[in-house]
């Protein structure tokens, strides 16, 4: 089981220049670093230095904003990391957990999911449906912040994420496990009509866009939900959860 940060103690962030530089120092999970723009230098810069060493990803923002995230009264010195609520997992461990269960692979991964709430839900649905782990990528996509957490409704503390530099690179390495992946698409065969049983990993994409299409080009194939009223779409996380529990259907009766 993940352990969770105590929210009280920590309030899943850290300001100040020292500060971070010892949470970085220390291992502590942290999800990015927000800096004011235009300090990328003298004593921010080896703190982002680190960061970049890392794998952290930094944001540039604007004074105000990091005023408004501060916990601190403004006392941020311009630089915030926010923290993880869990630490993450890499996609070995996520796979290592479908083989000492003795199951065919079966994950979930969130492409550009920026609404908390969603990719929380998404969680407690994967968990739900006994997915072996999630995967998002490292830009353009929440993080495993509190809302996350809360959102989640405890299965974050239970469920394997992975964090990724490249989401199609990354797919690319589980077809080279033997691991089909489906893109949710409004172009792909209808849900019921496909075969979700075997290794398989579900991309789901953020409401606006949907799945990035160089993911899309990535994936084997592409999976649709019909759409019979008037509106043609569904929250992400919704459909998600769909999509997976017809995986779950097939692989019970496989």
């Amino acid at each position: 089981m993940k352990e969770m940060y105590n929210a009280e103690k920590e309030n899943f962030q850290i300001e100040g220049r020292n500060a971070v530089m010892e949470a970085l120092k220390s291992g502590t999970a942290i999800d990015k670093l927000f800096v004011t723009k235009g300090e990328k230098h003298g004593a921010i810069l080896p703190i982002l230095k680190l960061a970049a060493d890392l794998g952290i990803v930094c944001v540039e923002t604007d004074r105000r904003k990091l005023d408004e995230m501060s916990q601190t009264g403004g006392a941020h010195q311009g630089i915030i990391a926010a923290l993880s609520a869990v630490p993450y997992s890499t996609l070995e461990e996520i796979l290592a957990e479908a083989e000492e269960r003795g199951e065919p692979p079966f994950l979930l991964i969130a492409d550009e999911i920026n609404d908390p709430h969603n990719l929380g839900s998404m969680i407690r649905t994967a968990n739900c449906a006994g997915v072996h782990g999630v995967i998002i990528p490292k830009r353009r996509s929440v993080g495993l912040t509190a809302v996350v957490a809360k959102a989640s409704a405890g299965a974050l503390a239970h469920t394997k994420v992975a964090k990724v530099v490249n989401l199609a690179r990354t797919i690319e390495e589980l077809k080279e496990k033997n691991i089909w992946v489906a893109a949710l698409d409004m172009d792909g065969e209808e849900v019921y009509s496909s075969n979700l049983t075997g290794p398989l990993a579900i991309v789901v994409g953020s409401e606006g866009s949907g799945v990035g299409t160089l993911v899309k080009k990535c994936c084997d194939f592409s999976i649709r939900l019909p759409m019979l009223g008037q509106v043609n779409s569904l929250n992400a996380s919704v459909a998600a959860a769909i999509a997976l529990y017809e995986a779950v259907r097939q692989r019970k009766r496989d």
